[in-house]
């Protein structure tokens, strides 16, 4: 049996539907995954046409309906995409009203075990909130569904894993926020995490907050009084985790394969290292050529995972 995984069409007037379209004609999913869009079919059948794919749409309203044949793109249809309307390649509040509905019915499924996990294309957050949805991102929106009080992002490029204690808030309310339990909260997530991987005895990383470490207190004292005892904590309940080490070490020797995952504190400080990795910037067109990292929330009782980019209005 091949799981059935639900891709979230994402917003409609940017590239997501055009990457699904471009995944779905790849036997090598087929063999792997039962795929089904959950979006609008018209807007599907748009991307097929701009994509140049040799794909039909089967528009259907039961998951039971999908035919998982290549060649055939099954599309859950919500058809709430108005195509005469929609301004392609900008900001649409149909759209974001759209994407989110999307992410909803997903979330229904899969907690009915229609569907066994999602993958989303992505979706604009100034979109949403013009819709009037006031989450940061699919995170919030995916965590505030399924009641999910601890969760964390993880980063994947190739072997290079990356959880974060902190993600969509300012640098320095994002430093306020590196206590104790938070962090503990994210170790014991990226250990059940990897366990869950396969992966028998993970090997876990904790970046630092301040430079050097904080340098014993003279650069700052969140190491000793907050990371410090978090990973003491940590290894009590036999998690094997180290640090706190120096972020500007501490990924290059993840790269290297000495951890199985880093725990970063701040958004940036997680991102910067994966989208070195995964992006290629093409500086003669002013776009991304390609785009290889993931996006995975942790700890939901559903699985989700994601590209790690955004809607790049400016190639839909």
């Amino acid at each position: 049996m091949k799981p059935i995984v639900g891709i979230t069409m994402g917003d409609a007037a940017g590239i997501g539907p055009e990457i699904i379209v471009k995944a779905l004609s790849i036997r090598d999913v087929y063999e792997n995954c039962c795929p089904v869009v959950i979006g609008d079919s018209t807007i599907m059948e748009q991307a097929v046409k701009a994509v140049g794919a040799g794909l039909s749409v089967n528009s259907i309203s039961d998951v039971k309906e999908a035919k998982f044949e290549l060649g055939v793109m099954d599309v859950f249809d919500l058809s709430n995409i108005d195509f005469k309307v929609l301004k392609v390649g900008h900001v649409d509040a149909m759209a974001g009203k759209a994407a989110v509905e999307y992410i909803i019915k997903a979330v229904f499924l899969a907690l009915r075990n229609d569907i066994h996990a999602i993958a989303t294309a992505p979706i604009s957050k100034e979109a949403i909130n013009m819709a009037g949805y006031e989450y940061a991102g699919h995170t919030e929106l995916l965590a505030h569904l399924t009641d999910t009080k601890n969760h964390a992002m993880m980063l994947i490029v190739g072997s290079l894993r990356v959880v974060h204690v902190t993600t969509h808030m300012s640098l320095t309310k994002a430093c306020c926020m590196i206590k104790k339990e938070r962090v503990l909260k994210a170790i014991q997530l990226t250990h059940r995490t990897l366990r869950d991987m396969e992966i028998v005895n993970p090997r876990i990383a904790v970046a630092s907050l301040n430079p050097h470490g904080g340098e014993g207190g003279l650069f700052g004292v969140e190491e000793t009084e907050e990371i410090k005892p978090a990973i003491e904590e940590a290894k009590k309940e036999s998690i094997n985790v180290f640090g706190p080490l120096s972020s500007d070490i501490v990924f290059v020797r993840a790269r290297g394969g000495a951890f199985d995952a880093v725990v970063a504190m701040y958004h940036d400080q997680g991102h910067i290292p994966i989208k070195l990795l995964g992006l290629k910037w093409d500086e003669s067109q002013g776009t991304w050529d390609s785009v290889s990292g993931i996006n995975v929330t942790i700890g939901l009782p559903i699985i989700r995972s994601s590209v790690d980019h955004g809607t790049a209005f400016g190639k839909a």
